[in-house]
């Protein structure tokens, strides 16, 4: 019994030794990682910044349209029949009233033989008429029936001549004519389409503004047009504006003209649009990657000297002068970024106006903010620019 009594005891008193050392060793654990982490430096992060100066804005509306030629037409059959010729190829330029296609008229014009000599009998008859009424051997009746059937006779000769017309398919206008879409030989209802036709000398551009744009543009206002958007190199001006706005959308259609002497635009292509307006002065404005957009707001990050740390500088001044191989990265940096919240307005081009928040002489970064935080230590290196038309303050990288 008393065996069991003090093995028992030995037993307790090791499991609480080996408790208390466990206590003991994760209190020492934590202990040391707090005093690693306090004496750890907190990382620089490599930015660019560019400086604050108010500029000039030029603000403009824009849109994305949709070029159209300035005369396009489908080229279609107005008379049924045979095609009998087709006098064009794909992509010829044609001339107004050119021959394009004709459809067989054998039998009208076989019929215009006999519909011009039945105007030349009755112009006869009427003459006929005429001298004997003169002379009081006819009646007006027989005058009146004579001119009569010289009407019916010269309608008929028009008509079959306005036939003869439609089945000969001429160019309407001057311009590129496409890919024939009939062949020879083959039979064409009236409205069968030819080819299309499309004057590429010219387009129009018909785009929609949102209705408080509305007050902002007018008849003969200036526009440019580009395939990309940062390449608006046609020029043209606004031909017509839609009375009526868009009830669903709240859009009003606008429609301009513009000169296309190489060709280059074709109808159906999408195109980007810009509106100029008057310049205005003094206005501040960042690259559009130097704002953040979050649920909470818009942000940048402004550069700032760190503030002072008396405890540093005391322990700076008492330090020893360091070794002839010491790093320059390993003195304390002097430069924090802020997170600044600010209030931002119209976009254009790789800028976006500040309205609030920032102001001239700040710098602000335009990039590597993703890996900052307000009071993140940072150095300026503007030797990467990755913003078109960014102005960077070659002095912030010296501060």
């Amino acid at each position: 019994m008393m065996k069991r009594f003090i093995l028992a005891t030995i037993l307790l008193v090791v499991v609480v030794a080996i408790c208390g050392g466990l206590i003991w060793f994760n209190f020492f654990r934590d202990k040391m990682i707090e005093q690693f982490f306090a004496g750890m430096k907190a990382p620089v992060v490599t930015i660019s910044a560019i400086t604050v100066e108010p500029q000039q804005w030029t603000p403009g509306v824009e849109a994305v349209g949709t070029a159209v030629a300035a005369e396009g037409v489908d080229v279609s059959v107005q008379v049924g029949g045979i095609v009998e010729k087709i006098l064009f190829k794909a992509n010829d330029k044609v001339e107004q009233g050119q021959l394009l296609v004709q459809i067989d008229d054998a039998v009208e014009r076989a019929g215009l033989v006999s519909a011009n000599t039945a105007v030349a009998v009755s112009q006869d008859a009427l003459s006929r008429a005429q001298a004997l009424l003169q002379r009081n051997v006819s009646t007006v009746a027989s005058l009146q029936d004579a001119q009569n059937n010289l009407d019916k006779a010269k309608g008929a000769l028009t008509q079959l001549e306005a036939t003869l017309d439609q089945k000969a398919i001429k160019a309407p206008f001057s311009g590129t004519i496409g890919i024939p879409k009939i062949d020879v030989g083959q039979y064409v209802q009236p409205a069968t389409i030819v080819a299309t036709l499309q004057n590429l000398e010219q387009m129009k551009v018909n785009f929609s503004v949102p209705e408080q744009e509305l007050a902002s543009l007018k008849i003969g206002q200036p526009v440019r047009f580009g395939l990309k958007e940062d390449d608006l190199n046609f020029t043209g001006k606004i031909t017509g504006i839609d009375p009526k706005i868009d009830a669903a959308s709240r859009l009003v259609t606008v429609q301009a003209l513009l000169d296309n002497p190489n060709e280059t635009l074709r109808p159906g292509q999408f195109i980007r649009v810009r509106v100029d307006l008057p310049v205005e002065d003094n206005v501040v404005a960042l690259p559009q990657t130097a704002v953040t957009i979050s649920l909470y707001g818009a942000y940048v990050y402004a550069v700032q000297p760190a503030p002072a740390d008396p405890a540093a500088a005391k322990a700076a001044d008492a330090k020893a002068p360091q070794p002839a191989d010491s790093k320059a990265g390993d003195a304390a940096p002097d430069l924090i970024a802020k997170q600044i919240f600010v209030k931002v307005g119209r976009r254009s081009g790789d800028l976006i106006e500040i309205v609030e928040g920032v102001e001239p002489g700040m710098n602000i970064v335009t990039a590597g903010q993703n890996k900052l935080s307000s009071g993140s230590s940072v150095a300026i290196d503007n030797s990467v620019q990755p913003i078109k038309g960014a102005t960077v303050n070659p002095e912030a990288s010296k501060s």
